[in-house]
């Protein structure tokens, strides 16, 4: 079903509703949820559904994910984890995992946004070029 004004804005609403202090707090969306099965209005369902599908991005934006191709140094993981930070916010999780089929480099994904930097990436562009 395709997703109407109505819907997006309740959900939206919803989202902003769950924030206390900048952080999503558990209770608060428990509430929400409560509260809207409660009174049932027109389409809650799919408005459950979006508010559900916002979270979840809302969520991803705060979590890092960093594959290396071999394990990196502690400097540089510190290094790393505080530019993110300074970008992305101080509530920003970061989690570093080992990928050697990326041969070489560094590939960094915060939500929607990734940096490929790996010599697969590379490769395989330079063979589309080609």
């Amino acid at each position: 079903m395709k997703i109407n004004k109505e819907i997006r804005r309740l959900s939206r609403g919803m989202l902003r509703a769950s924030f206390t202090d900048g952080e999503l707090d558990p209770g608060r969306i428990a509430s929400l949820v409560d509260s809207l099965i409660a009174r049932k209005p027109r389409h809650h369902i799919e408005v459950l559904k979006n508010y559900r599908r916002l979270l979840r991005l809302e969520l991803e934006k705060r979590r890092a994910r960093v594959e290396t191709a071999s394990e990196a140094d502690s400097a540089i993981r510190s290094e790393l984890v505080a530019n993110l930070k300074k970008k992305y916010g101080s509530d920003l999780t970061t989690e570093f995992v080992v990928n050697p089929q990326l041969l070489g480099g560094m590939r960094i994904r915060v939500g929607s946004d990734v940096w490929d930097g790996t010599v697969r990436n590379r490769l395989e562009r330079l063979e589309q070029q080609l």
